[in-house]
């Protein structure tokens, strides 16, 4: 087998780092001869980025890596004058617009790194590079662009989730079923399974949710739900739709801390009036939220309403690529919704938050329950 390179400390055998490897060239992003995959991620990712880049060879793919030095984005929002902060990141651009997929791996040494940036900063390049985000989700959606967003353990995100780093680096290989003899064919039963959730919502209209911390309607007429299961993140589990844009009623209180750019915001409190947030609330970095919120015009609307299906993710990490696909909860992202979906939501931003729904809470379909305290019941 080939040698990865391993940190000598961390018990990440060659084994499930390649067979993390294989589940992402061979299942999630399909990986084809002539591919062109550029690799995101930090050098902390090295091992599998190492694995990745091998596996892709072998595919028949070129592999491009694009490895942020440490504290890159903590380094540009201190000095990044007006015109850098204007300036379109090319090589990332061209190969959003040109390349056929891309896998980025977070990784990151210190989640807290951008709690001191400027906002204003944050929003403006913000704006710069939202023609990428746009050219993801369009060329994703006409399937001209396989991305796939995954995570590789770090000390500092173990230590966001509250565990012991090698307790950590099993909960991420449990959870992308890299300890599995066949986790390809793990990953297409959950396709499976999620595909007959879809076929009970899709067709319908009203969704009404309630429960303690709760109480919204919204409009899924006409919109596709779509199955997320490995393809797009990994790991994965739910199954989402872009509601009605002016649809969206009523109050929610989000159950999870919200974390977006490094700020970690808690007891997140939202009102919506025909699609829009109009009153908002939050126990810390408020003020970021409200900036955050005020992008532009369509960051007060949603663009994505979500159900978790991952009972085996059972509880918050602090990492919305985990915490938002916990079985027994939904989430909803502010901003940018995926035009695969119905969605005409634009905006810079994509921000999920999530909600616990496993006491004393369900949900209607066009006034049928058909999910009770975390689980369907059809």
């Amino acid at each position: 087998m080939p040698i990865a390179i391993i940190p000598q400390e961390a018990d990440l055998s060659q084994d499930r780092v390649y067979k993390f490897a294989r589940i992402l060239t061979d299942y999630s992003a399909h990986i084809v001869p002539g591919d062109r995959v550029l690799l995101e991620g930090t050098l902390e990712a090295l091992p599998l980025v190492s694995a990745l880049y091998e596996t892709i060879l072998e595919r028949g793919g070129h592999p491009y890596p694009a490895l942020e030095i440490p504290e890159q984005e903590e380094l540009f929002f201190k000095y990044a004058t007006e015109e850098q902060l204007a300036h379109l990141p090319e090589l990332r651009n061209y190969a959003y617009e040109n390349f056929e997929s891309r896998i980025r791996i977070h990784s990151v040494t210190n989640t807290r790194a951008l709690s001191g940036a400027d906002p204003k900063k944050q929003a403006q390049f913000g704006a710069t590079t939202a023609p990428i985000l746009a050219t993801q989700m369009r060329r994703g959606a006409a399937n001209d662009f396989k991305w796939v967003t995954t995570l590789f353990p770090t000390r500092a995100f173990a230590m966001e989730a509250n565990m012991g780093y090698l307790d950590y680096a099993d909960f991420v290989f449990n959870a992308v079923h890299a300890e599995d003899d066949d986790p390809i064919g793990y990953w297409q039963s959950v396709k499976t399974e999620q595909a007959k959730i879809i076929a009970r919502l899709e067709g319908h209209d009203q969704v009404k949710l309630r429960g303690p911390n709760v109480d919204l309607t919204l409009s899924i007429k006409e919109r596709k739900f779509l199955n997320a299961c490995g393809e797009h993140n990994m790991p994965d589990g739910e199954v989402y739709t872009g509601p009605v844009e002016s649809s969206v009623d009523g109050w929610v209180k989000y159950t999870y801390p919200a974390v977006y750019k490094g700020r970690v915001v808690e007891g997140v409190e939202l009102t919506f009036v025909e699609g829009k947030v109009i009153d908002v609330k939050s126990k810390t970095n408020q003020d970021f939220l409200l900036s955050t919120l005020d992008s532009d015009a369509g960051s007060r609307y949603v663009g994505e309403f979500a159900i978790g299906t991952n009972y085996e993710i059972d509880r918050a990490t602090g990492n919305i690529l985990f915490d938002e696909k916990i079985g027994g909860s939904f989430h909803m992202a502010l901003g940018a919704g995926y035009p695969e979906t119905g969605s005409s939501n634009k905006s810079v931003i994509h921000w999920d938050m999530i909600c616990d729904m496993r006491q004393d809470a369900e949900i209607e379909l066009d006034g049928e329950v058909i999910y009770k305290n975390g689980k369907f019941v059809f």
